[in-house]
Parts: C-alpha cells; structure tokens; sequence
C-alpha cells in the first residue's frame, strides 16, 4: 500500500484553522483536465475558490479531491477538485495559510487560445541567449533544493517598481494572495 500524502492533512488543518478563527478559507487551484469547476472563471489556468461554510454545501475535503457545491452567478455548480491541483489555501483577510508545489499544464496566453508558453530551466544558458541580471528582475530558478526549511515568500518593493517604498520604511514577509 502506498503512503498518503500530507497534502491533505494540510488543507484540512488550515482550513479548520481559518473557519475556528472567523477567517474565509481560500483554495488557489490550477486547472487542468481532470479539474471540475466553471470555465468561465478560470483565469491565466487558475481559478481561486471560497470554502467557507457559507459559501459551499456538502463540502469534503478527502484525500484524494476535495468536492462541494457552490453557486457562481446565481446557479448552483458542482466542484471537484484533485488535491494535487491545489496551489494554496488561505485565509481571505490576512493571506496567511500554504502553498504548495503543483506541476501545471502550459497556461494560455491572449490570442486565439492557440497559443501557449512553456518555461524551459537550463543549467547553462546558450550563447543565444542573454543572461539575466542578478540585481533586477526575474532570476534563474535552481533545481530543488535540499534544505528542508520552509520556503519564505516576499513581496519586492524595489526602485524599479511603479510604486517603490519611501527610504527608511520596513517591508513585511509573508505568505501573499493568489489572485
């Protein structure tokens, strides 16, 4: 018998975390093939969800899918989801919760829909192509890493952004939104 992941240990705990504490649980979800949820609300392959008890009906977060029912403009739907599909749960007001690692599928760009991007992680870059600044910017991406601390997410405020912070002001780190 193969071992059960954590996965959804997690999402229960965090989630019973956020209803005990009057928070809105939030599930960020990438969608593929094997996702149930309305199209029409999916955005760049992602949809995010609210699981709160008010919002959702018959909800069960198993180990394998998390499935409920839901209203989305006025008529009722039913949603299942593969727990490997999750991103992220959290809670609405204050973003804290987890995010999970999930291999998706290339996103859809604007277009006909035909088209499609894919990131591809070289541990050389090839002498067409420029490499990128280590000030500034997007930085190349290392393969896993093998220390076992958590991942620390953080919002960048540099000079190069539209709306830079004042000198002397402290920035804050935290788990942020998936919109």
């Amino acid at each position: 018998m193969s071992e059960v992941s954590t996965k959804p240990y997690l999402i229960r705990a965090i989630h019973e975390w956020a209803v005990d504490n009057g928070f809105t649980p939030y599930l960020a979800v990438a969608v593929n093939e094997h996702t149930q949820v309305p199209r029409e609300f999916v955005k760049a392959g992602e949809i995010v969800l609210n699981v709160s008890p008010l919002a959702t009906n018959k909800l069960r977060l198993g180990n394998e899918w998390i499935e409920f029912e839901a209203r989305f403009g006025g008529k009722a739907r039913e949603i299942m989801v593969p727990i490997e599909q999750v991103s992220a749960i959290y809670a609405r007001e204050n973003g804290h919760g987890m995010a999970f690692e999930v291999l998706k599928p290339l996103a859809e760009i604007e277009g006909d829909g035909n088209e499609a991007v894919q990131f591809v992680l070289d541990d050389e870059p090839s002498a067409q192509e420029p490499t990128i600044p280590t000030s500034a910017g997007p930085r190349p991406v290392e393969g896993p890493s093998s220390d076992s601390k958590p991942m620390v997410v953080v919002k960048s405020d540099g000079p190069d952004e539209k709306n830079a912070k004042k000198p002397g002001s402290k920035s804050k780190s935290h788990l942020t939104r998936v919109k």
